[in-house]
């Protein structure tokens, strides 16, 4: 199945894979939100600041404020998942049920640090790429989660092992979606492949020792810190069963 303009395909699949273009009108709002390459720090790379200024610095000053989280690490990794688990839904769903995925170079996904999915990301233009394990990993790993990584890492004390782990939970995450909405829908055929596709991918270096994966279930080495949130408890594949009573650090992986 080719691309079709609209990624129509994503929609049943629930809102973390939804995928919108940009409209052909010059006076489409989400023309003026920043690009996610100038969150990741390119501030050569279009997109106007929005108002929001540093638009990552902005969305973990909400996501801390949103949580009462007391450390803004714990903003940080939380920030760092969502957008994770954005990125790979959509590729994993494209590389799926198309067979190829959209280029998603950071410089043409349009971000909104002020909204929650599906209405915080927009695609300048799709271009069909191959959908294969690595073209899906070099997307999302190399061109995302890596240079977001170390945005959040130069500013906010985050192990880099977390946000490797965080980024595992969000692949397996996405993928038990899309394998529950494949078994529902009767399409064995999608499930099949999703499987394959995400434990390809969990044989890539910065995945492969950042947990167990057994069909879609998961069981990561670290913590995310969410249980340090007023109110949280652990994950259900977090390393912990239950939440640490006194640490000040989590594992990092």
């Amino acid at each position: 199945m080719d691309l079709d303009p609209d990624l129509a395909a994503l929609r049943p699949l629930g809102p973390f894979f939804a995928l919108r273009p940009l409209s052909g009108s010059p006076g489409d709002p989400a023309r003026a939100l920043p690009t996610l390459a100038r969150a990741y720090g390119d501030t050569s790379a279009g997109g106007a600041p929005d108002g929001h200024g540093d638009p990552l610095a902005f969305r973990v000053r909400k996501v801390t404020e949103a949580l009462r989280a007391p450390e803004d690490r714990i903003a940080a990794s939380v920030t760092q998942q969502g957008l994770a688990a954005r990125l790979w839904s959509v590729t994993l769903g494209c590389a799926v049920l198309y067979g190829s995925i959209p280029g998603l170079a950071p410089r043409l996904l349009r971000w909104d640090p002020d909204a929650a999915a599906p209405d915080d990301l927009w695609l300048t233009e799709v271009r069909a790429r191959p959908g294969d394990a690595a073209t899906v990993a070099a997307t999302v790993l190399d061109g995302h989660l890596e240079p977001l990584a170390a945005a959040l890492r130069a500013r906010h004390p985050v192990a880099a092992g977390l946000l490797r782990g965080n980024s595992a939970s969000a692949l397996a995450g996405a993928a038990r979606q899309l394998d529950r909405w494949a078994r529902t829908h009767g399409r064995p055929d999608v499930a099949a492949r999703a499987r394959a596709l995400t434990a390809e991918l969990f044989t890539h270096p910065l995945l492969a020792d950042t947990g167990t994966l057994t069909g879609t279930a998961f069981r990561r080495r670290s913590c995310c810190l969410y249980y340090r949130v007023p109110g949280g408890g652990v994950c259900g594949d977090c390393c912990f069963t239950r939440p640490p009573r006194s640490s000040p650090r989590a594992p990092s992986g």
